[in-house]
């Protein structure tokens, strides 16, 4: 997938209820992007069992719930760990571009 038409394909799944994506590369790099379609968690691992780096909002307050995953589990996220749609899929485009973090995006290494 390019970086150019990622942002449809992850439109076009939540449009049709499906809230959860993994994008997998070649190198067994790992991209997970759910959402509630207001925000968005994003994980990228580098393999199997890696607990990855997540984007981030430090100072966001609140809780948002409505995250809905393919196994049918719904969880809540603090909003301090998760972003707004639209920076999600900014971050998703770049990384699918050029295989790193934007500069500027924030995130924590949780490994």
């Amino acid at each position: 997938m390019s970086s150019e038409t990622v942002t449809d394909v992850l439109r076009s799944r939540i449009e049709n209820g499906r809230f959860e994506t993994w994008l997998i590369s070649s190198t067994g790099r790992s991209l997970a992007f759910a959402t509630n379609t207001r925000r968005a968690l994003l994980i990228l691992s580098t393999e199997e069992g890696d607990p990855g780096e997540r984007a981030v909002e430090p100072g966001a307050e609140g809780l948002s719930d409505g995250f809905v995953l393919s196994n049918g589990q719904h969880d809540a996220y603090p909003d301090r760990d998760t972003v707004l749609l639209g920076e999600a899929f900014r971050v998703v485009e770049h990384i699918v571009g050029t295989g790193l973090w934007p500069a500027d995006a924030r995130r924590v290494v949780d490994r």
